[in-house]
């Protein structure tokens, strides 16, 4: 999708309003995100960065970066992006924007040599979000219809971010007090077949987790399986 003339930006804004309505995973609103804004702005490369525990990671891309993203991240007030994360304002360089004073260099990104660059914060309800990038190779002057695009699309996309990012921690939150719940059992169940203490029990299980180098939920679920059958066979 490449928007070419000012009568296709109502489009572009419905869609993105319509598609943004479904409930998606994070990753897959934040693809959506990066697919809308390659298409409203002409570019070579696109990031998107989100605001977590007061640092910006980087959560996609448009080119292929599988070994940073998720793992590249930014302070508040580093580079460019961390400027526009603290002051929630746009930056648009033209060119040479590598030799901005605020720019900061990855040697992961090939893209830190590229000409052009414009930063955008993406914000729910006046709280940041994340911001989202966008490089050209050579130099670009981006049209202020441009800017006022990728920045609507930002309050549009914010508040989905922020949805889409609060219903995964929840969903980790889950799985992590499941994992607890199992880890007590299992514990309780070698700490009454083998007189183990609760430190030895829990210590016994990291230790299997190591050696057969599977999670300690893998482990729990197959030392409660195996007291199950144990108990169901006794009862027979």
């Amino acid at each position: 999708m490449e928007v070419n003339s000012p009568d296709l930006d109502f489009d572009v804004l419905h869609e993105i309003g319509s598609r943004m309505a479904a409930a998606d995973p994070f990753h897959e609103v934040l693809a959506r995100v990066v697919d809308f804004a390659v298409g409203v702005v002409k570019c070579d490369s696109c990031f998107v960065y989100v605001l977590q525990d007061d640092e910006l990671v980087l959560r996609a891309s448009k080119n292929p970066h599988e070994d940073i993203v998720d793992r590249l991240k930014l302070r508040m007030g580093q580079g460019i992006t961390g400027w526009v994360a603290e002051h929630r304002e746009t930056v648009a360089v033209s060119q040479n924007a590598f030799q901005d004073p605020r720019f900061k260099v990855f040697n992961e990104l090939p893209e830190d040599r590229y000409e052009a660059f414009l930063s955008v914060p993406l914000l729910c309800r006046g709280r940041l979000v994340g911001v989202i990038n966008l490089q050209n190779r050579e130099r670009h002057t981006y049209k202020r219809r441009e800017i006022q695009l990728i920045s609507m699309i930002g309050f549009l996309v914010g508040a989905e971010m922020e949805m889409a990012r609060l219903e995964t921690e929840n969903s980790h939150l889950s799985e992590q007090l499941e994992t607890r719940k199992l880890v007590e059992r299992a514990k309780g169940i070698l700490q009454q077949e083998l007189g183990l203490t609760e430190e030895q029990a829990y210590l016994a299980l990291q230790r299997q987790s190591r050696q057969k180098r599977r999670s300690m939920k893998e482990i729990a679920d197959a030392i409660i399986l195996a007291n199950e059958l144990k108990r169901g066979s006794s009862t027979n």
